[in-house]
């Protein structure tokens, strides 16, 4: 008897796999030109938030609220109040104010990420568009959930370890250094110390 083939999507991964990838912007941004409208807000919402693919999906308009957004993450129910600035506050309003227009009897979704007919984007839609902007780009070896880790270690290399650690709502120091330092190595200098080295004769 022929045992089933298991098929995976290019950017969906068995999640058990340890990964050690790291994406380059210029593979972020190759992607994001290649993607449709909803996919791209998934995408940009990911980086900036460091939230996983289930915790972007099911944010709701009503979480932003009081300068911040809020979420409340599925794996491990941590709470967080995101700011809403920079980037990150630009996305946000272009999601909220350019949003699709509803065709005849159709009632909008409450969701931040929407399709195009203004419904919530499921994750098996995000599976297959992440796939195909995926061949489009040429990036190959991406998963969706690699820009969660993209999103710790340029968090880290900018404004310190504590705050990546925050942003992915981690309480372990060990559990971010899996996303940080496995992936790409911390940004050090070098040692400040001096070597006393004999002077050449003439």
């Amino acid at each position: 008897m022929r045992q089933a083939v298991q098929r995976r999507h290019p950017g969906f991964a068995d999640r058990k796999t340890g990964r050690l990838r790291y994406i380059e912007d210029k593979e972020l941004n190759a992607v994001i030109a290649c993607a449709c409208r909803p996919l791209r807000d998934a995408i940009e919402l990911a980086f900036y938030t460091g939230q996983r693919p289930s915790d972007v999906l099911k944010i709701m308009r009503s979480d932003v609220r009081d300068g911040a957004l809020w979420v409340r993450q599925n794996k491990t129910k941590t709470p967080l109040r995101i700011e809403l600035t920079g980037e990150l506050l630009e996305l946000v309003i272009r999601m909220t104010t350019e949003m699709p227009t509803l065709k005849p009897g159709m009632v909008r979704s409450g969701h931040l990420v929407q399709t195009e007919n203004g419904q919530a984007l499921t994750y098996g839609s995000l599976r297959t568009r992440f796939s195909k902007a995926c061949l489009a780009a040429g990036v190959k070896d991406f998963q969706f959930r690699d820009i969660r880790a993209k999103s710790a270690t340029d968090t880290e290399e900018i404004s310190g370890f504590g705050h990546a650690q925050r942003l992915l709502g981690h309480k372990s120091r060990s559990m971010t250094e899996h996303y940080v330092k496995d992936r790409i190595g911390y940004r050090v200098s070098p040692t400040p110390k001096q070597l006393k080295t004999p002077s050449k004769k003439k």
